[in-house]
């Protein structure tokens, strides 16, 4: 599906749902093209912010939006310029690439959960305990005495719930288990994390778009997402409570609230998972999520770098908020730039 410059606020998240995605400008038009492939995540921005880029430069970003699994695969078989992972690499990951990468964080987003309740409404509370219990198939009903116990005061009618996953190679999915690796014991012991689990119960769907869409058309369902999808289907989502005892509401001032809790750890390790945070207002299922970009300049090492060296402009930054992201702390962007600048060839302008 060809995605226009023209393409504004709502109509840049329905558009971000697709399997392929082109921002911009055919290449005959377009003076240039830097391609990416990888996360469904942050699409939803990733589309505004390449269709100003195009405007501001003449040049174009053709990204796919295939999930962060496939994204790796892209970069590491050198068919993009940069690939897009909610999930930074591996130890092994990053051995078997064919050179050394760095990881670029572009955004804050929160993992939220979604459900199709007819008559209920948004606001449903959820513990982590609650949470995992679904998934390993241990609760198995909306009016279950742990989620009445949540909700005091909601009408939870007797449906059964229908837990729904993704099905592909995921960084949501990644974002998500390693929240309730982290809180709960029992899914530590059982399905861990990773981009990919083995999922005791449940539906599938491709990508956020496709769990969202199987959400909307099954009564009973449990999902995770990221906000900007649930928000753009129209779709109920609930608050968790934090390490803090709270239950926290995701929007883009609760997941920065929680990144800047990791911000020291960050600039020790940029891979640091932000899922789980202290702090009274963090929302706990919330992360950055990454670029990829070879560090000897293979690729469009000069345009890639220009790119997202552009996006840490304040202005580019600001913008994440009107599509329920968080933008990056000052501190972050500043180490940004200094990765961007040690790559080989790389073309990058202060963020002022």
């Amino acid at each position: 599906m060809k995605i226009k410059m023209n393409l504004l606020k709502s109509s840049a998240i329905l558009a971000a749902g697709t399997m392929l995605m082109t921002i911009g400008l055919s290449p005959l038009a377009a003076e240039e093209q830097i391609r990416g492939a990888g996360a469904t995540f942050p699409a939803p921005i990733y589309v505004k912010w390449f269709a100003n880029f195009q405007k501001a430069t003449g040049t174009s970003v053709d990204y796919q939006s295939i999930g962060s699994g496939p994204g790796y695969n892209a970069i590491k078989n050198k068919t993009v310029d940069f690939g897009a992972s909610d999930a930074p690499l591996s130890a092994a990951e990053e051995a078997a690439m064919p050179g050394g990468v760095v990881h670029i964080p572009t955004v804050g987003g929160a993992v939220v959960l979604t459900y199709n309740l007819p008559g209920v409404g948004s606001g449903l509370r959820f513990t982590p305990q609650i949470i995992a219990s679904i998934f390993l198939g241990k609760i198995k009903n909306w009016n279950d005495p742990l989620i009445k116990a949540a909700n005091a005061g909601k009408m939870l009618p007797d449906t059964a719930i229908q837990p729904v996953h993704r099905t592909d190679s995921s960084g949501t999915t990644y974002i998500f288990t390693n929240y309730l690796k982290k809180a709960d014991s029992e899914w530590a012991g059982g399905p861990g994390a990773g981009k990919s689990v083995n999922w005791p119960v449940g539906l599938g769907g491709k990508g956020n778009a496709g769990v969202s869409a199987v959400v909307k058309r099954t009564p009973g369902s449990f999902a995770y997402v990221e906000l900007a999808y649930a928000i753009e289907n129209k779709l109920p989502f609930g608050s968790v409570r934090n390490r803090s005892g709270n239950y926290v509401t995701p929007s883009s001032e609760s997941t920065s609230e929680a990144i800047n809790q990791y911000v020291s750890e960050l600039r020790r390790n940029i891979k640091t998972p932000t899922v789980d945070a202290k702090g009274v207002n963090s929302y706990p299922i919330c992360s950055l999520t990454y670029i990829l970009i070879y560090k000897d300049g293979s690729g469009k090492a000069a345009l890639t770098t220009k790119l997202w060296s552009w996006i840490m402009k304040p202005e580019q930054q600001g913008m994440a908020k009107s599509l329920y992201y968080a933008p990056l702390p000052d501190s972050l962007v500043q180490l940004n730039l200094q990765t961007l600048k040690s790559i080989h060839g790389a073309q990058v302008s202060s963020a002022k």
